[in-house]
């Protein structure tokens, strides 16, 4: 098959989405595989795994701080540039972190990871959006939903094997032939656009919003770890003190970075507060259940990486069915419907004990990997459905920003749980039993269920031009009745 036919043809939008799939599965996977290497590190580099923890949120804080602008860079300088630079960014900090020689090192080559990281999501999603026909759009979504469904999954596994069988330098190593594969893809198939009129960055409001998301981030990520620190809280409350001077000023600045009045958008405002609900509980599995089959079932960490392994299986099917499922049922029913399932297949994974067979364990998390990508599927669609094309970029930051917190939050509320489920149970001194992790599945899960009244207020009409759904006729009165 020619590449004209893949640029052309109805293969057109997954050979795109695979293109930009290719960058963000490369990020994806190297924010969550270092965490498993970190023992061989401190051993190469003379430090401690826990000195090495400052690598970890050096990466976090950097991506964190990046995003609110990336929409703006990809107006300035058009959004084919500054992917490819992310990409090239993002390489580069892999080559730096592999000949690292010390911690200061490391967490420098990090940092600039993670500025590459922030601009990769947002902007290939809008290379995507600008490139695409709204027809289209869903079955690019299902393609491009796999990287980072797939990417914390894989991310601990193949640490680990790396680590045990060649050495931690080649984590960072092994992006660097998928980078440069991407950066070539990206510079023979993807046009260059932009928009026409340059707006002057709102340098006021990048600041802001760059340190209000990095106080939010790192604040969660150290009370997931230590809810009695009081750093913390002091952190977290600063970001959201940051978060509310970013929203009172982009409320009055004539073009601000962040543009709040997409929140206008029934469908965008759907997406992303119904939608955060939803991450609150993506963000909380991957630390609640390898932690509880590991700890609380005293499985190995391979067999626990094969069991969560199911559910990335699940996002892999979902795949082929997002388009007749959103086509037959709409936006605005398979949101619900799903948001319902979604909560029921993570507290059922609160029902498990050591005595569940594998097989119903499998059964659960193949569900409910499919059901949640269905959903995030549906949720990156109609995000943008609506969205005029000189918003598109402003959408893709603020959303991005939105999806980090929330993930964010999923994480650390997962953690603060458990902490709660143990000091209820049998005091903080003693470790997790399998009980303490389902009352935190159930909390999460009833936390998703949160996001319904986001949803419920759609109309049924909702984006039908993007999902190709076509509602039944609704009766008419007759004259005087």
């Amino acid at each position: 098959m020619s590449w004209t036919m893949l640029l052309s043809g109805p293969r057109r939008p997954a050979f795109l989405a695979l293109i930009v799939a290719c960058a963000m599965f490369m990020e994806q996977l190297d924010g969550s595989v270092i965490a498993t290497a970190l023992p061989s590190m401190a051993v190469s580099l003379g430090t401690t795994a826990v000195r090495l923890n400052l690598a970890i949120t050096a990466y976090m804080l950097s991506l964190a701080m990046f995003i609110p602008v990336s929409g703006w860079l990809s107006d300035r300088f058009g959004a084919r540039q500054v992917f490819r630079a992310a990409i090239c960014l993002f390489a580069l900090g892999s080559l730096l972190c592999g000949i690292s020689g010390n911690l200061a090192a490391l967490t420098g080559a990090r940092v600039l990871q993670g500025i590459g990281g922030a601009m990769m999501v947002p902007v290939g999603r809008l290379v995507l959006l600008r490139n695409v026909e709204k027809s289209q759009l869903v079955q690019a979504m299902a393609w491009l939903t796999v990287p980072s469904m797939l990417g914390p999954v894989l991310g601990p596994p193949v640490g680990g094997f790396i680590t045990t069988y060649f050495s931690w330098r080649w984590i960072f190593f092994i992006n660097l032939p998928i980078g440069l594969l991407g950066v070539t893809l990206v510079s023979l198939f993807i046009p260059d656009t932009r928009e026409e009129e340059r707006q002057p960055l709102d340098v006021a409001g990048f600041f802001l919003s760059g340190f209000s998301l990095a106080g939010l981030v790192y604040g969660l990520d150290v009370i997931g770890r230590a809810p009695g620190d009081g750093g913390g809280w002091l952190l977290f409350a600063a970001g959201l003190v940051l978060g509310w001077l970013t929203i009172w000023h982009a409320r009055r600045w004539k073009r601000p970075l962040l543009d709040l009045t997409l929140f206008r958008i029934p469908t965008f405002r759907a997406s992303a507060v119904g939608g955060g609900f939803l991450r609150l509980g993506i963000g909380a599995m991957p630390f609640l259940l390898p932690l509880m089959l590991q700890i609380g079932f005293g499985m190995t960490a391979f067999a626990s990486g094969l069991l969560t392994f199911a559910a990335a299986a699940g996002a892999m099917a979902m795949k082929m069915t997002a388009g007749p499922v959103l086509r037959r049922f709409g936006f605005r029913t398979v949101l619900i419907g799903n948001t319902v399932l979604a909560a029921i297949s993570i507290a059922a994974c609160g029902l498990f004990t050591p005595a569940t067979p594998v097989w119903v364990m499998l059964l659960v998390l193949v569900g409910g990997g499919f059901v949640r990508s269905l959903q995030f599927t549906g949720l990156n669609v109609i995000a943008y459905a609506d969205v005029p094309p000189p918003q598109m970029s402003a959408a893709t930051s603020l959303y991005g920003m939105a999806q980090q917190v929330t993930l964010s939050i999923g994480v650390a509320f997962g953690a603060l749980l458990l902490h709660v489920a143990i000091a209820l149970r049998h005091g903080e001194a003693a470790g997790p039993l399998p009980e303490d992790f389902r009352m935190a599945f159930f909390v999460v899960a009833a936390a998703t269920l949160a996001g319904l009244g986001s949803y419920t207020s759609l109309d049924p009409d909702a984006a039908a031009e993007v999902s190709g759904h076509r509602p039944r006729p609704r009766p008419v009165a007759a004259p005087g009745e």
